[in-house]
């Protein structure tokens, strides 16, 4: 099978991150288009996918299979890892609402070269059995208003092991629609990214720790 997606490749990029959208969304999504392009500008490479055929977008049971979405992103990774242009690229994963699900569970079941996990409005918990083994950094990026997933978010961030942060953005509610709230997202996310994709640079590596902070 093919899936459709946006590569977007900065010069000297320094990883590569792949887009795990929310349910009935995909790489055509403004918002998650507007933190790649923030992505872009701190050298860090995009791809925004459907993970979805549009015949199995139609199907509202396949749009909340978070197993199958999970399996969607780990054939981008394994796609990633083959393509010329950014086999030698450490992957970062952005999953937003039932994307972050799909993204930390692709994180926990094949570990390797994944650097970063940033979890936009997510929902973690759709990912619970799995949280304990992330071993990728992440950080949980949550509105404030956003009150039912605020508890979630904490709820996942209890039970990750890995390094990890929880953001929460005052004044914005799940889909960070208010102004100034989205570019908070992409700036967290931006540095999030880059402290760990230098750091594997450096280190030649991912080295997992137990260490969180908030």
């Amino acid at each position: 099978m093919s899936l459709e997606g946006i590569l977007g490749l900065p010069a000297q990029a320094i990883g590569i991150v792949v887009f795990a959208h929310g349910s009935g969304s995909g790489r055509f999504s403004p918002r998650n288009n507007v933190v790649a392009r923030y992505l872009q500008r701190g050298q860090v490479a995009t791809l925004l996918l459907d993970l979805l055929t549009p015949d199995e977008a139609e199907d509202r049971r396949k749009v909340f299979d978070i197993d199958l979405l999970a399996d969607r992103v780990l054939l981008a990774k394994a796609w990633l890892t083959h393509d010329d242009r950014t086999k030698h690229l450490g992957i970062g994963y952005f999953g937003a609402s039932t994307g972050a699900g799909a993204a930390l569970q692709a994180a926990a079941r094949d570990p390797s070269s994944i650097m970063a996990v940033v979890s936009r409005g997510g929902r973690p918990d759709l990912a619970e059995p799995y949280l304990p083994s992330v071993a990728a950094p992440t950080l949980l990026i949550v509105g404030g208003d956003d009150e039912p997933v605020i508890e979630m978010n904490r709820t996942a961030y209890r039970l990750l092991a890995c390094q990890k942060r929880l953001v929460i953005v005052p004044g914005a509610s799940h889909l960070f629609e208010e102004p100034g709230t989205l570019e908070q997202v992409a700036a967290q996310a931006l540095a999030w990214f880059q402290r760990y994709f230098h750091a594997a640079q450096h280190e030649g590596g991912v080295t997992a720790t137990k260490e969180s902070h908030r």
